[in-house]
C-alpha cells in the first residue's frame, strides 16, 4: 500500500478511490479550457470520482522548431487559475526549469517534471522545497526501480509528498510500451503510482516533425493499469483532437472519457476490495 497524500480535497494514494488526472495537453485558449474542465467536472462528479485538472502552461519538448509551445506563461496559468477556483478542482501542470517554479507554485497543486526531465537534480530540488506535491513522471528511458533515485532527491528537501508516473518506455525507434510490472515496481517504493495511458500510446517523432499516436489503444492501457492496481489514472482530453496545437493523435476525444471512467471505477473497485 502507498502513502496517501491531500491534495485538496483529494486523497491519492493508501487504498482510496481512484483519482482521475484530465484535461486537454496543453492550454489553447481560455474557452476551451473551461468547457472541457466544466464536463470532466460533471462526468467525474456523477461517478463520484476524484479529479485533479491537468493542463501545461508551456510545452517546452517539442519534436521541431514549427511545434506549438504556448499562448504565454501568464496568460495560460492564469487560465488554470480560474478553473481552480471556478470548479474547486486542483491544478497538476509541468515545470520546465527551477526558474518557472515560484510563479507555477501559486497556481499549482501538483508540479509535474516531465519524464524527459525526471533526472535533472535542479529541478527536483527546486520542485521538492517549493511545499507543492510533486509528480515525477517515469522517463521513456529508465527502469521502474530506478525512480528510488528521483523520488530521493526531491525528499531530502523535505518534501516527502511524491507521486511517480508510468508513460510508458522506449521500445525501438517511433515506439513506446508500457511493462505493467512497473506499476507494481514503482509503487514497492511506497508513494502512490499514476498511470498516464495517453502518453503511453504516443508513437515519439512518429509523424515527420510531430509524435504520431496511436489513441484505440488507450482504452485497453487503461483497463490494463488500473487492474494491475494504481492510485491514479492520467488522461489527456480534448474536445476535438484532431485539431489540438499538440499531442493531436494521442489523446482521448472528449466524448469518450465517460464510458472509459464507467469501466475503470468498477475495475478499480474490485482490486481494492481485496
Amino acid at each position: 500500500m502507498t502513502k496517501e497524500l491531500t491534495i485538496r480535497t483529494v486523497t491519492l494514494g493508501g487504498n482510496t478511490p481512484l483519482v482521475i488526472i484530465a484535461g486537454p495537453c496543453v492550454v489553447e485558449n481560455r474557452d476551451m479550457i473551461l468547457r472541457t474542465a466544466e464536463r470532466i467536472k460533471t462526468i467525474t462528479g456523477a461517478l463520484g470520482m476524484p479529479f485533479i485538472f491537468k493542463s501545461s502552461y508551456k510545452k517546452a519538448n517539442r519534436t521541431s522548431l514549427q511545434g506549438f509551445v504556448s499562448i504565454g506563461m501568464d496568460e495560460a496559468l492564469a487560465i488554470l487559475l480560474e478553473v481552480k477556483e471556478q470548479f474547486g478542482v486542483p491544478i497538476l501542470t509541468d515545470v520546465h526549469s527551477p526558474e518557472e517554479i515560484a510563479a507555477v507554485a501559486q497556481v499549482a497543486d501538483v508540479l509535474q517534471i516531465p519524464a524527459f526531465l525526471c533526472r535533472q537534480t535542479e529541478l527536483l530540488l527546486a520542485a521538492g522545497e517549493s511545499g507543492c506535491i510533486v509528480n515525477i513522471k517515469k522517463g521513456q528511458f529508465l527502469a521502474p526501480e530506478d525512480m528510488k533515485h528521483p523520488i530521493e532527491k526531491v525528499a531530502s528537501t523535505g518534501n516527502d509528498a511524491i507521486c511517480v508516473t508510468e508513460r510508458g518506455a522506449s521500445f525501438g525507434y517511433h515506439n513506446l510500451v508500457v511493462d505493467m510490472r512497473s506499476l507494481a515496481v514503482m509503487r514497492s517504493l511506497g508513494y502512490p503510482v499514476i498511470l498516464d495511458a495517453t502518453h503511453s500510446v504516443q508513437l515519439p517523432s512518429g509523424e515527420s516533425g510531430r509524435s504520431g499516436g496511436q489513441p484505440e489503444f488507450i482504452y485497453p492501457i487503461a483497463r490494463a493499469g488500473v487492474a494491475v492496481g494504481i492510485d491514479g489514472l492520467f488522461l489527456e482530453t480534448h474536445p476535438d483532437p484532431a485539431r489540438a496545437l499538440s499531442d493531436a493523435a494521442s489523446q482521448l476525444r472528449l466524448d469518450l472519457l465517460e464510458p472509459l471512467l464507467v469501466q475503470v471505477k468498477k475495475i478499480d473497485e474490485t482490486v481494492k476490495a481485496f
